[in-house]
């Protein structure tokens, strides 16, 4: 079990900060929790096939809970977002247990894995502030650059090659090959996550870790987020535009609540508010046009008219 309590806490975390990130979505998070916590019992105990079966439980357990809860959202939605939760932090956590104990050098590689990773995030870091000028994926995360993963990739090599190969593992061909998947994997699960964040009008995923961000943030591969300083996870270059439309649609989220659950999310409201530079006449206007409300009662929209106003 070495090891194992650790990767099982950075999961709940990692999966605490997904639930919050996602929760226009209503992910049935228990479930998430419990198919993710299986997962990696399934990946100490028993291997892959029980790895699997953790996993795939999530499936029957985010069904039966979202029934018994009896939630607004659909069934559908919800539980996608459930699996998806698990299979991207839990059972990509798990397989770093099945890489522990894959072999006799398995605690090697799973360390050599992590010090490339961050080696990667180093040099890309620092290249992607000095030189960095042509945009990696602008739509996605504008803080990357195509310099930053050029030397975060190099860096990444070089310390796979290092741990790899000088302790006699795997052969010249392989430590590089194996540095080059890691460094091509890194910064995809960046653009993933600033996907997800982006799609949920998210601009942090936590803040746990100061300013790395969230555990969920590096869990999915810090290299190259912070390739440029204007980046700020991923929502760096959010114009007034797309503050204005993110809360636009928190009214609209907040239309459909009932009283207690717009007192729940006022702050949220009120941060936006202030980020966007947009007073309380302009939300009661949107309150207006949006009428009665979507899918709570037809008081819904005056309670969330109230809350603001006495805010």
């Amino acid at each position: 079990m070495d090891g194992f309590a650790l990767v099982a806490v950075g999961t709940v975390l990692a999966l605490h900060e997904y639930a919050l990130m996602t929760r226009s979505l209503r992910p049935v998070t228990l479930a998430a929790y419990a198919g993710a916590l299986l997962a990696l019992l399934g990946a100490e105990l028993g291997g892959l096939e029980w790895t699997l079966a953790g996993f795939l439980s999530t499936i029957v357990l985010a069904f039966v809970l979202h029934w018994v809860g009896q939630t607004r959202q659909s069934a559908t939605v919800a539980i996608a977002a459930t699996v998806l939760g698990t299979a991207w932090i839990g059972l990509c956590l798990a397989h770093m247990l099945l890489l522990r104990d894959g072999s006799d050098h398995g605690r090697l590689a799973t360390f050599a894995v992590l010090l490339a990773v961050w080696a990667g995030d180093i040099g890309a870091f620092f290249a992607g502030r000095m030189i960095g000028r042509h945009k990696l994926a602008p739509a996605l995360s504008p803080g990357k650059t195509w310099e930053g993963f050029a030397f975060g990739t190099i860096a990444t090599v070089f310390v796979m090659f290092v741990t790899l190969y000088k302790q006699d593992f795997v052969s010249i061909a392989d430590s590089i090959f194996l540095g080059l998947v890691v460094a091509v994997a890194g910064p995809l699960g960046d653009l993933f996550e600033s996907g997800i964040k982006r799609d949920m009008h998210v601009k942090d995923s936590g803040r746990l870790l100061g300013g790395h961000g969230g555990v969920l943030r590096v869990a999915a591969g810090a290299a190259g987020e912070r390739d440029h300083p204007a980046a700020v996870d991923g929502a760096g270059d959010l114009g007034a535009g797309d503050e204005r439309e993110r809360v636009a649609l928190d009214v609209v989220v907040l239309a459909g609540m009932g009283v207690g659950e717009v007192h729940a999310r006022a702050g949220d409201l009120h941060e936006h508010l202030a980020g966007a530079g947009l007073g309380r006449r302009r939300v009661l206007h949107e309150l207006e046009h949006l009428g009665a409300a979507p899918r709570g009662d037809a008081d819904g929209a005056h309670d969330a008219n109230a809350s603001l106003t006495a805010r």
